[in-house]
């Protein structure tokens, strides 16, 4: 990670440590990189960038302090309005942009905001150029001062929501059944998905409920989506519904609940897919890509079926890295960042909406019996708030209450402490076959952080 990008392009607070400043300057470079490229191959034509947001209040002041430095150097700007991360993506490799880029915080509260910069293949954007971004933003590029474009060379803005509308008819056209006669919940997370999620079901002849589909510019997120999933749960069980869907702020991640109320998470949606292609066959290579965080009991149950697996760093960039080098078709992570490689290049949470409508469609079973044969074991995931993230994960005592932990756990489960590459959070998990010993362990290491004063308190 860098000084300003991390696993999920540059993020922080809206005007504290991300300013409408760094987002001008980010334009202003990529106009400039991508213009150069553009003469240097003789081509006449502007470089090419699309932009996305989400619904955040930030989102609107970071979108024109982008375009203001994107067309005074000389690049055109392609404007898709409130969309969802992987829409950019997708639009940004089928309309063969030069680069894309989506203003959004994911599951983070709306005071937060980010920066996402993807390439022309629809891909996160390589470090290589990120690093240059960051020594352009510190003044430490060998051209600190970037050319303006003068003349006809300025840069120009279109109106792209056309794009979003075909984004829409890419997700229709892959629902293989009609979703005629199943009841479907959907909680948008008052973000992205909020006017695309609920077209896409319609479409398909589903009788849709939706709820936090109402964003203001401060609710994205607030008690709602894939992060508090219990109003999701709520509306699937009053309502009979037969299965629901939770989606965070830039609807990349997608979380389930089963007609029963019970959550399916990242790892529920991977057995769910992964045992589907395997009876299909579907699967040219076998391989599962999951990160550190997934279950044990994930991996027991792919055992069983005879599907291999993977395990990267905690972040989709890993698991489709790993994907795209090794042919790999399914990936993803706990959290419902779900990547299947022969429809897009990143997570999207409609899209793993839509596949598990198809396996539970096509097996003609209630979605609480597609996870038969998956026992996770308990595990607890506890985030907490501090200053600085590496001194904390360094610091002694903490060091040695996380071997304490290990010790105790033995063979019989893990310890997992790390630092969050999209909030300045450090993340406490534990995986036990004792819930009780779980616990323990979490809070052994939770205390020793609070009670040396790192934990900043809201």
């Amino acid at each position: 990670m860098g000084k300003y990008f991390g696993t999920d392009g540059f993020r922080g607070e809206a005007n504290v440590n991300l300013t409408a400043d760094h987002a001008y300057k980010i334009g202003r470079f990529l106009g400039w990189y991508y213009s150069k490229i553009k003469a240097e191959s003789d081509s006449e034509e502007s470089a090419r960038i699309i932009i996305g947001k989400d619904t955040r209040r930030s989102s609107y002041m970071f979108e024109y302090a982008l375009v203001g430095g994107l067309v005074a150097s000389g690049a055109d700007a392609y404007l898709l309005h409130v969309t969802t991360t992987p829409c950019v993506s997708y639009i940004t490799k089928v309309d063969s942009f030069d680069c894309g880029i989506m203003i959004s915080a994911s599951h983070n509260p709306y005071y937060d905001n980010g920066i996402k910069l993807i390439n022309s293949k629809g891909e996160k954007m390589d470090e290589s150029i990120t690093d240059i971004i960051e020594q352009y933003i510190d003044g430490e590029f060998e051209l600190k001062a970037l050319p303006y474009a003068l003349k006809d060379k300025i840069g120009k803005t279109v109106d792209y929501v056309s794009g979003r509308n075909r984004y829409i008819g890419y997700l229709i056209s892959l629902g293989l059944y009609s979703f005629r006669g199943i009841k479907v919940g959907l909680d948008c997370a008052n973000g992205s998905s909020w006017n695309i999620a609920k077209s896409v079901f319609d479409a398909l002849g589903a009788a849709t409920y939706v709820i936090n589909a109402e964003p203001d510019g401060t609710n994205i997120n607030r008690n709602a989506g894939s992060t508090h999933i219990e109003g999701l749960q709520k509306l699937v069980t009053e309502k009979g519904l037969d299965v629901g869907f939770a989606f965070d702020g830039d609807a990349d991640r997608c979380l389930c609940v089963d007609e029963k109320g019970n959550i399916v998470d990242g790892d529920g949606i991977l057995y769910i897919f992964g045992k589907y292609m395997k009876e299909k066959g579907f699967f040219s290579n076998t391989t599962v890509v999951t990160t550190v965080m997934s279950n044990f009991g994930l991996y027991k149950a792919f055992e069983s079926l005879g599907i291999d697996y993977a395990k990267t760093d905690v972040g989709d960039r890993f698991v489709y890295e790993y994907m795209s080098k090794n042919g790999c078709k399914l990936g993803g992570e706990q959290s419902g960042h779900i990547i299947f490689s022969k429809y897009d290049t990143t997570g999207d949470g409609i899209l793993t909406s839509l596949k598990m409508m198809e396996v539970m469609l096509s097996r003609k079973k209630k979605f609480s019996e597609l996870t038969e044969g998956f026992t996770p074991y308990p595990q607890l995931l506890v985030n907490i708030r501090v200053m600085d993230k590496k001194l904390v994960r360094n610091d002694t005592d903490v060091v040695a209450a996380i071997e304490m932990a290990e010790a105790r756990l033995g063979t019989e489960g893990r310890i997992l402490v790390r630092e969050s590459g999209t909030e300045p959070v450090i993340r406490v998990m534990a995986e036990a076959k004792d819930k009780e010993l779980c616990d323990e362990c979490v809070y052994s290491i939770i205390d020793v952080i609070k009670g040396k004063g790192y934990e900043v308190k809201e």
